[in-house]
């Protein structure tokens, strides 16, 4: 079905009526069971239509420009390019991506805080004008290698009732942004917008309030020097849930239609990431080794009161760690539990465990506490909700190599696509029919696909 992530060639399998999801990860894990164990992704690309129908139900006009890094398979960015969202690109070679994809450079936007000359020269060369920036060293940096940019001012949100500042790493503040813009004035450079972005923790949606209310500020402000500024970058932080999307949605309307009405002229857009993908893909890791954990092992909490001293604590070892499909570990906690692929009892017993990844280094833990049933060697663990942050630039840690996917659409999904007519010629070349998940070798469903 694909190679690794650096062949271009890649299919999609369109599942007939009675198959799932779930029959593809069984049929994946009989061939890998019988072909060599390695860990393997399953995307559902209809997720990614499912999704966006779902933005242009909710957060329409907005238009949403997708953060390549985030997950830059061919599959998901030859959709989402079929579906006419725009990308939002952090280096060079994301731009490149995206440009061989046909994308306009309209529809590119270099969001890197902090830019190397080359790439942008790079951008200016490819067409890419619209960046972002949020210091004067940036601003000189890019007047001097790309005298056609346009910029959006990057301003820092506040989570304004924890009293803590949740965006400050990057972002500029209000009163600098008066400097930044005189700075701009002197080099000739152009400034057309203002982004913010949110995060996806922050529980407080007046954090929009303000920030909206500041960036309307930084729009009144550039009429003082005499820029014309034309676009509104909201940032990302969408989850994808549906009730967040709303509750967002419920909270900035109003204020777009009164800070930024449709006769200003003003575009919106926004940069959805983990919305679109992280519920698209579901991993599935292999055990390949077993110890039994030291007796005063940390347990999860209520376990150590209730456990007999005669249970074991298991420490699982996976093919698949930090350094591959778990790189968001070292950084944000899992936002996934494992589930045991193999059939096992209601009433059978569970054990305190851990997950590690294969690289025997201190930092490669992926789960640190949970409950799982008794696993032997060679048995199959399901992480769902890993399509975000995870298939992004290769590691090179212990040559490890990324697992192949297997990219899956429902019948009802691809008739969507069709209806909508935004299923071109060139992304349907690679559809195939699986017949009720019928065992193919990833060869075989290759040429099947050709």
């Amino acid at each position: 079905m694909k190679g690794f992530l650096e062949d271009a060639n890649y299919s999609i399998g369109l599942l007939d009526e009675g198959a799932t999801l779930a029959d593809v990860i069984d049929n994946c894990i009989y061939e890998h069971t019988h072909t060599g164990k390695k860990a393997f992704y399953v995307g559902d690309l209809g997720k990614l239509v499912r999704n966006n129908m779902q933005w242009q139900n909710v957060m329409a006009p907005i238009k949403p420009f997708y953060p390549v890094k985030c997950n830059s398979t061919p599959g998901v960015l030859e959709i989402l390019g079929t579906l006419g969202v725009g990308f939002a690109c952090s280096s060079k070679s994301e731009m490149a991506l995206v440009q061989d994809l046909g994308i306009s450079p309209e529809n590119i936007i270099y969001t890197n805080p902090c830019k190397q000359a080359s790439q942008i020269k790079y951008a200016a060369k490819a067409g890419i004008n619209i960046m972002t920036c949020d210091n004067d060293i940036e601003l000189k940096k890019i007047s001097r290698n790309h005298p056609n940019a346009k910029l959006l001012l990057h301003i820092a949100t506040e989570d304004i009732t924890a009293g803590e500042e949740m965006n400050m790493k990057f972002g500029t503040t209000l009163k600098n942004c008066r400097h930044l813009m005189e700075c701009a004035k002197e080099l000739g450079v152009q400034i057309v917008g203002v982004k913010f972005h949110v995060s996806g923790s922050c529980k407080d949606l007046q954090t929009y309030i303000h920030a909206l209310s500041d960036a309307r500020c930084v729009f009144d402000m550039a009429e003082e020097f005499g820029f014309k500024m034309n676009m509104l970058d909201i940032g990302g932080g969408f989850t994808g849930s549906e009730l967040q999307l709303e509750e967002v949605n419920h909270v900035i309307r109003p204020l777009l239609d009164v800070y930024f009405p449709k006769e200003s002229g003003v575009n919106v857009i926004a940069e959805p990431g983990c919305y679109y993908v992280s519920s698209a893909f579901t991993l599935a890791v292999n055990v390949i080794a077993k110890k039994t954990a030291e007796y005063d092992k940390l347990l999860p909490s209520g376990v150590e009161q209730t456990r007999n001293d005669d249970e074991p604590v298991f420490t699982y070892y996976i093919n698949d760690g930090v350094y591959g499909s778990f790189a968001s570990k070292l950084s944000e906690k899992l936002n996934t539990i494992p589930e045991v692929h193999k059939k096992y009892k209601e009433d059978e017993p569970l054990f305190a465990s851990s997950l590690w990844g294969p690289s025997c280094d201190e930092l490669d833990q992926i789960v640190e506490n949970c409950l799982l049933p008794e696993l032997s060697v060679g048995d199959w663990l399901i992480f769902d909700n890993m399509g975000s942050g995870t298939l992004g630039e290769q590691s090179t840690f212990n040559d490890y190599q990324r697992p192949l996917i297997y990219y899956m659409m429902s019948f009802s999904d691809w008739d969507e696509m069709q209806d909508a007519g935004i299923a071109s010629d060139t992304l349907m070349k690679n559809f195939f029919f699986v017949p009720s998940c019928i065992q193919l070798s990833p060869e075989e469903r290759f040429s099947t696909a050709a």
